[in-house]
């Protein structure tokens, strides 16, 4: 490369104009990558090229670009939003690659995630299993103190460390059986720890699961690779807790 400041990079990446369509990996040499980019900058610079060309920009999902929305959901060579541990595609920085390398960008692969257009996939079936349980019903009115409502220490952190899960879909990506049970669970334990959640969290476990299983989502197997490619580190710990709520609402059920 001319500045050694930048970096020139080999990328493929996955084209297909709609879901009908087939699809191919088409190959784009960039030059001029600053090592400070954002993943998603590198894709804006390429798009730029691509515009200027008359040809077709890349399509993916962005919004927040600060690692909280999710969107910016990516295979990159094969892991889920990227080489680095706990962090989104649109915080993974064009510094942690070099000069020459080969880079593949693929959409999330599932068959409850199918592709719209190019690296965009429709994740409404995390909205469905979300509509099927994924709230609690209250009386409207003037919200409780506070203070009046006691949760221990160790519930409410389990509560928030299950709540920081973005539904980016990466769990489902990165898993063999593209099971959704890490987002499920985490969505179920975020409530079922909670007072508020307590009483709907029979029918709660019952109906999310029972959506996520009619959408097509697969199996757990336990190898725990949506805990390793979850960008917030969520525990699968939360699988087991979602995994006894849903035996046990089942056998209440039965029993009534």
């Amino acid at each position: 490369m001319s500045d050694t400041n930048t970096m020139t990079l080999n990328l493929k990446i996955w084209r297909q104009a709609s879901t009908k369509d087939k699809g191919q990996i088409v190959d784009y040499v960039l030059e001029g990558v600053s090592p400070d980019m954002s993943f998603l900058e590198m894709i804006d610079m390429l798009n730029e090229q691509l515009v200027a060309k008359n040809d077709d920009p890349i399509a993916f999902d962005h919004d927040c670009r600060e690692g909280i929305c999710g969107m910016c959901s990516l295979m990159i060579n094969g892991q889920a939003h990227g080489p680095e541990k706990a962090t989104t595609t649109c915080q993974l920085h064009m510094r942690s690659f070099k000069d020459g390398d080969t880079i593949a960008i693929e959409p999330w692969r599932a068959r409850a995630f199918p592709v719209l257009k190019d690296l965009m996939v429709d994740r409404s079936a995390f909205d469905k299993i979300i509509e099927a349980g994924g709230f609690v019903n209250v009386n409207t009115g003037n919200a409780q103190d506070a203070n009046s409502i006691l949760i221990p220490k160790e519930n409410a952190d389990l509560a928030m460390d299950a709540a920081a899960c973005i539904g980016c879909g990466a769990c489902v990506a990165s898993c063999k059986n593209a099971s959704a049970m890490l987002f499920v669970s985490a969505k179920i334990s975020q409530l079922a720890l909670l007072p508020q959640g307590e009483v709907e969290a029979d029918q709660r476990a019952l109906s999310m699961v029972e959506k996520m299983d009619e959408l097509g989502f697969g199996n757990c197997t336990n190898e725990a690779e949506c805990e390793a490619s979850c960008p917030k580190d969520i525990s699968i710990s939360n699988i087991a807790r979602m995994n006894r709520g849903f035996l046990k609402a089942a056998v209440s059920a039965k029993t009534k």
